[in-house]
């Protein structure tokens, strides 16, 4: 069977969440698949990080804007390639377009109330976009797969789609994310000093920057260590309004905003932080909960949506609209030693169910089955 799959973003510098997904999932089939012919569509960039192979074809494709690469470019070089069956693989696909559709469907966060207070051009036009295109396609996919039971059941009583049409396959981490003993001071390029408190947050409102920012200064008032925050891919203005609506100007000094930091980094920012927050109000998944997870490194994380699936009942599960216990889960681990190494057990033995060797097992049997 030829597959094609779209990977629009794979080879840009700065790639994010679902990039990382797709990429994966090729990169492991292209190891454990010899017999079907796959055709992966990218946009040209910096980062070539899937070749070709001998089942295994780049096409890149340049246009100008995201809609119309993939609502025109897409389906005219899947076509031309003899695809049999089409992978898009984020949230949307083209409306036009005679060949069978898969669609990975994160979730449908674009369905949801909209915070009025982001700002972001980027977010909310991506935000309209998929508004726009995805009740137009969904009645076309032969499957629609998802990343999580709680995301499942969400867009079976939102969308109202037969659960026989619906597949569930869990994302996984790579394997460079476990404890490392040589970190070879790769924090110094981001701060000074190991055992610091890591937090991945940026401008959209569903990772909760806000009441993260205000914990973490209660924290700093009750604190005899007072934990630098290590906060990757923040806006510096967003946060010096936060700062300034909540009157935190005590974190400042402890506060260090390196940008964006590359995935080969991370696994060492993991394994030297004290601690890592993954305070988001709302994930389909969250792959990160099982990066800091598979470092050893503990994880306080949300108790909604899909957190406590992924992370485990055992996992240190807070109300991330309550500042007061992001805080004090925070002291409780500087100051309880054997609540600090269960919680580090707990997380490494979580990781382990999860794998992209298994996400791409179960997205090939997928493809089997629809070629039946």
């Amino acid at each position: 069977m030829k597959i094609g799959i779209e990977a629009q973003r794979i080879f840009r510098a700065n790639k994010h969440g679902m990039d990382y997904v797709v990429l994966q999932e090729i990169l492991q089939l292209q190891q454990i698949d010899c017999e079907n012919e796959y055709f992966i569509f990218v946009k040209p960039g910096p980062d070539r990080c899937v070749k070709d192979s001998a089942n295994v074809h780049i096409v890149e494709l340049s246009t100008p804007s995201y809609p119309l690469w993939e609502q025109w470019a897409l389906p005219r070089a899947a076509k031309k390639a003899g695809v049999e069956l089409l992978h898009c693989t984020s949230n949307t696909a083209p409306i036009w377009c005679d060949i069978p559709l898969v669609l990975t469907l994160h979730d449908i966060i674009f369905l949801e109330p909209r915070d009025k207070n982001n700002k972001s051009l980027y977010q909310n036009m991506g935000w309209l976009y998929r508004r726009l295109v995805v009740p137009r396609i969904l009645h076309k996919c032969q499957r629609i797969i998802t990343v999580s039971n709680f995301e499942l059941k969400n867009i079976v009583d939102k969308l109202q789609i037969p659960e026989s049409r619906m597949a569930m396959i869990y994302n996984g981490y790579n394997e460079w994310f476990r404890p490392i003993e040589d970190t070879k001071d790769i924090y110094k390029k981001y701060i000074k000093e190991k055992g610091f408190i890591f937090f991945l947050g940026n401008t959209d409102p569903k990772k909760n920057t806000e009441r993260t920012l205000v914990a973490y200064a209660k924290y700093l008032k009750q604190s005899k260590v007072k934990r630098p925050l290590l906060m990757a891919d923040l806006d510096r203005q967003f946060l010096e309004d936060i700062i300034k609506r909540n009157d935190i100007e005590i974190i400042r000094e402890y506060l260090h905003l390196p940008g964006y930091i590359p995935n080969s980094d991370l696994p060492y920012i993991y394994n030297d932080a004290f601690a890592f927050l993954y305070t988001s109000l709302r994930e389909s998944f969250g792959i990160p909960l099982l990066e800091g997870m598979a470092c050893g490194t503990p994880v306080i994380t949300s108790n909604t949506s899909s957190m406590p699936e992924i992370g485990g009942k055992d996992a240190i599960l807070i109300n991330p609209e309550k500042s007061d216990e992001i805080a004090e889960m925070l002291l409780r681990l500087e100051t309880d030693e054997v609540f600090y190494n269960e919680k580090r057990a707990v997380g490494l033995q979580r990781a382990q169910l999860f794998s992209w060797r298994h996400t791409a097992e179960q997205l090939l049997s997928l493809y089997h089955d629809l070629a039946k």
